[in-house]
This record gives C-alpha cells, sequence and structure tokens, in this order.
C-alpha cells in the first residue's frame, strides 16, 4: 500500500525538520529499503524507489513493514525473501513494526507466535485462521511486545507512529506531531469503526445453524441451552465445538449480534437509548450500557451522537 510506505517516512522525516527548527540535530536516517531498486505499484500508477536493498543493509534499530494489498498469501509469496531478512535484524536487535495487514507479514516470520498482535479489525478471521499460534487482540490500536509492535486498521497507524515517535524522542515532540498531522495522539481502540462478521468460514453445520439462528431471531432472549436443545447437542459439547468454530463463546456471539444491530439502529434512526435496548432483546439498562461500551469503546449516546447526524441536529 502506497500510503503505508510513504507515511512512516513523512511522519519521521517531519520530526527531524521539528528537531532542527528547535536547534536539535536530526535524529532519524529515514531509508525505503526492498528487494529491488523499483517496485510498481497499484497497477502500475506509482513506482517507489528504493534507498537501498535488503542485503545492503547490515544492521537497523527500527523496521516498518507496511500494509500489503490484494490475496493475503499471494502478497505473502511475492514477499517471502523478506522474512528471513527482518528475522536476522530483529535478532540483530532492530524493533519491527507492522502497520495494518502488514501484520501478516511480520506474522508469517515467526516471530509473534505466542505473543499479542493487532492488525485490520475486519481481517481478524483470515489473521487467526492463518496464524492460530499468535493471540490477536481484538479492536487494538497499537500492540508492544518484545520489541515488536503491531497497529490496527487502516488510519489507525497513525497512532503506533506517533507512538514510536514518543518512544524514540520524548512526549513534547509526540504532541508537537500529533497536532501537526491532527491525529489524537492517546486514541487506544479501532472498536468504533468494527463492523461484527460472524466467522462463518468452517465447515460444523450444526454451528452454522445456530448462528443463523441467533441472528435472526436477536431480537429475543436466546440461551446456550435453547440452542443445543434446537440441535440436539449436549450443552458442553455445543459450547466446545463453537468456540471453536468461531472463536467467540456463545454468550460473547450473541453479544456481539445484538450490539451490531443496536449499532446500525444508532446510525440510522432517530430511537432513543431505551427503544434500541428493547429492540435487540434486553430489558436492564446498566447491563446493555456496559456490554454496547465493551463492545465499541463508546457509550450509546456517544456512538450516536458520532455517527447519526441526523440525531445530533435534533
Amino acid at each position: 500500500m502506497i500510503e503505508a510506505i510513504a507515511d512512516p517516512r513523512y511522519m519521521f522525516t517531519a520530526v527531524n525538520q521539528f528537531l532542527q527548527a528547535a536547534g536539535k540535530p536530526p535524529l532519524f536516517k529515514v531509508e525505503l529499503v526492498a528487494m529491488k531498486k523499483e517496485m510498481k505499484l497499484e497497477k502500475s500508477i506509482f513506482s517507489v524507489h528504493a534507498d537501498q536493498l535488503i542485503d545492503d543493509v547490515k544492521k537497523t534499530d527500527l523496521i516498518f513493514i507496511p500494509a500489503i494489498s490484494g490475496d493475503i498469501k499471494t502478497s505473502l509469496e511475492l514477499n517471502k525473501e523478506l522474512v528471513p531478512w527482518i528475522v536476522d535484524q530483529y535478532k540483530n536487535g532492530a524493533e519491527v513494526a507492522s502497520l495494518c495487514i502488514g501484520a501478516f507479514l511480520l506474522a508469517s516470520t515467526g516471530l509473534l507466535n505466542g505473543k499479542k498482535c493487532s492488525t485490520h479489525w475486519n481481517s481478524g478471521n483470515e489473521f487467526r485462521s492463518m496464524f492460530p499460534e499468535v493471540e490477536l487482540v481484538d479492536g487494538s490500536i497499537i500492540t508492544e511486545e518484545h520489541g515488536l509492535y503491531s497497529s490496527g486498521g487502516a488510519n489507525s497507524y497513525w497512532n503506533l507512529l506517533l507512538y514510536l515517535v514518543e518512544k524514540y524522542t520524548n512526549r513534547d515532540t509526540a504532541i508537537l506531531a500529533s497536532k501537526y498531522f491532527a491525529i489524537d495522539i492517546d486514541r487506544e481502540s479501532q472498536s468504533a469503526f468494527m463492523l461484527f462478521e460472524g466467522q462463518k468460514n468452517h465447515d460444523d453445520e450444526d454451528i452454522l445453524k445456530a448462528q443463523s439462528f441467533i441472528e435472526k431471531n436477536y431480537t429475543e432472549k436466546i440461551t446456550v441451552d435453547q440452542l443445543a436443545d434446537m440441535l440436539a447437542i449436549g450443552r458442553r459439547s455445543f459450547e466446545r465445538r463453537f468456540k471453536k468454530a468461531t472463536n467467540n463463546t456463545v454468550a460473547e456471539y450473541i453479544q456481539r449480534v445484538k450490539m451490531e444491530a443496536a449499532k446500525r439502529s444508532f446510525e440510522s434512526s432517530r430511537k432513543n437509548i431505551n427503544e434500541v435496548m428493547f429492540d435487540v432483546g434486553y430489558t436492564d439498562t446498566k447491563a446493555f450500557r456496559t456490554i454496547f461500551k465493551k463492545v465499541t469503546g463508546l457509550t450509546p449516546i456517544e456512538y450516536r451522537n458520532k455517527y447519526n447526524k441526523q440525531a445530533v441536529v435534533a
């Protein structure tokens, strides 16, 4: 992704300029490094010229892996020659940061096994399927573990860039950069932007039936026993199979489906909080508000005000 190549370069080059304007020496030497000198992107609309080839870089402090695009497996195959270089640099003391779905390339190095990682919320199911040994943190903007960093989806990587600016410089410089680039410096979650699309890329027909039932009847109170009885499966076996197939407990899945319906209602209608709450099958106001904020990172009122212009005007 051309943006994920240009933006880190822009950020750290700008920080050098901030430092020089304050009478300090530039701190960063920023270079584009690749397997070949020129790369054509976006069907040759853009051409990127590398400063150095990977074999020319013997040591570095920080590596950014840009977001990849297109079919994930194809992209990983095209970039597989970068994997041993990234691993060697990490073992030689470099820190490594992936931007958005660049996390797939970072995970393919094996360095993230047993560690936390973020990526675009829309790629979570595919990531878990491909890298089950990595702990994917849903909704997180930034993860950091043992010198390995990752960011959430799309423009969330700007928050990781700011985070690393602060780590390598200081808080004042990071605040200056946040104002210059108009970025909320301490945003920690991409939850408000997430759309819940239940994991259906599995072959357990009974669980698919349960998922379909939940999604068609989210206005009702649904219990685990009800679903297990409907499918003539023991409760413990049903819960185990559901978790294995969807990466959610049954209760989590029901909550997420209900909250997704509530989000859509807040976005497109003028219903008040209680009306939406009853529509999605909740009668306890406190429980509804608590779960909604856990899922979206916002209160129901905050969410409605953020995404429903009619409601704000009203």
